[in-house]
């Protein structure tokens, strides 16, 4: 199977897949306030993360690119989409241009239709330092993100099986690049001791991308046919993920949570808890795809007022405070944080 057909094949059984339920979002509940003081014109929503300034804490994960006719619309509609709202966007996996330039339209497209956004590249971790820069300067991004993909490569028939000297390879990138790198898992979270591996290499910017979202292992195990079935619920919990890096991260490094976010109060519980965005891919694409550019701009300007209502109801003017803001963690989501030595005491006095 061609690297084309395989890139359309993942957004086939992506539209497909049904997400696992992300219980630890219900097991983060936010203790009420009676006097917030505060009106819903007093939110602000914008931010910086690392060196990069986003209007939003939401933005549209990657997703796809290199497959060819059908991923040059998918991107470019997103692309429409985040230009209209404001959203930064990161692409799916260059490494399909950087092997067959006749790909390289179905991404740089974005910049096209998004002209003054804030756009992310993306490679895989065996990536080389020249490689990196090609993908920038393909789709002129503000920043490149490395995704981290061992349990899909793994289960994929036709993937990688050898990881040595990954975090090598990311940290010469690091070292190349003139903008910020973030490194992203697929959706099987990053440990504690991960987070500071990367953090140790000068990775400014992580995402824990958590089981929770679109599942990579069912969708490589559509495609084999003795599946590996023990990969299918594999993985660390989006909201555990993102309080697993602020455990040991400063204030240099910033986190992003993607991962099973499913509405405005899933994205204002994944700020609260640590992270600086929220990344969305599979919900955004089921609503494109199902619904078309219209719906997807109307959701994502819905999510916002949401966002804004939840913010006003915690007394929160800006994401700063909304990290300040006291909630209780329960359920497994508590005892996986106390058995790894994580005080949870701290979310509900502050």
């Amino acid at each position: 199977m061609s690297r084309t057909e395989r890139k359309w094949d993942h957004i086939r059984f992506a539209l497909a897949n049904q997400e696992k339920s992300a219980f630890a979002f219900d097991e983060i509940k936010f203790i009420h306030q009676s006097l917030p003081n505060i009106s819903t014109l007093d939110v602000r929503l914008g931010h910086s993360i690392g060196e990069l300034y986003l209007s939003s804490p939401i933005f549209i994960n990657a997703m796809t690119g290199g497959g060819g006719e059908r991923t040059y619309r998918i991107n470019k509609e997103l692309a429409q989409v985040a230009a209209a709202t404001g959203l930064a966007m990161a692409v799916g996996s260059q490494m399909a241009a950087i092997k067959d330039k006749a790909q390289q339209y179905t991404f740089e497209v974005v910049r096209k239709e998004n002209p003054s956004g804030i756009l992310i590249a993306n490679l895989g971790s065996e990536a080389t330092p020249d490689q990196a820069k090609e993908a920038v300067n393909m789709i002129e991004a503000n920043a490149l993100q490395i995704h981290l993909n061992v349990i899909q490569e793994l289960t994929m028939p036709e993937g990688d099986r050898d990881f040595t000297g990954a975090l090598d390879r990311i940290e010469a990138i690091v070292r190349s690049l003139e903008v910020p790198v973030i490194v992203k898992e697929v959706g099987f979270g990053m440990s504690c001791e991960t987070v500071k591996l990367l953090s140790s290499i000068g990775v400014s910017i992580i995402d824990v991308g958590g089981f929770g979202g679109t599942n990579f292992a069912e969708i490589e195990n559509n495609r084999r046919e003795r599946a590996l079935s023990f990969f299918d619920d594999w993985g660390i919990p989006t909201p555990i993920s993102i309080i697993e890096a602020a455990s040991v991260l400063g204030q240099d490094t910033a986190i992003i949570g993607s991962g099973g976010f499913k509405g405005a109060i899933d994205i204002v519980k994944g700020i609260a808890i640590g992270a600086e965005a929220v990344g969305m891919a599979g919900y955004f694409l089921q609503t494109l795809i199902k619904k078309g550019i219209d719906s997807l701009k109307e959701e994502i300007e819905t999510l916002h007022r949401e966002i804004r209502i939840i913010m006003t109801a915690l007394g929160a003017s800006n994401l700063a405070d909304l990290k300040r803001t006291p909630l209780m963690i329960t359920g497994e989501t508590y005892h996986w944080l106390n058995q790894r030595g994580i005080n949870t005491k701290t979310f509900s006095q502050r």
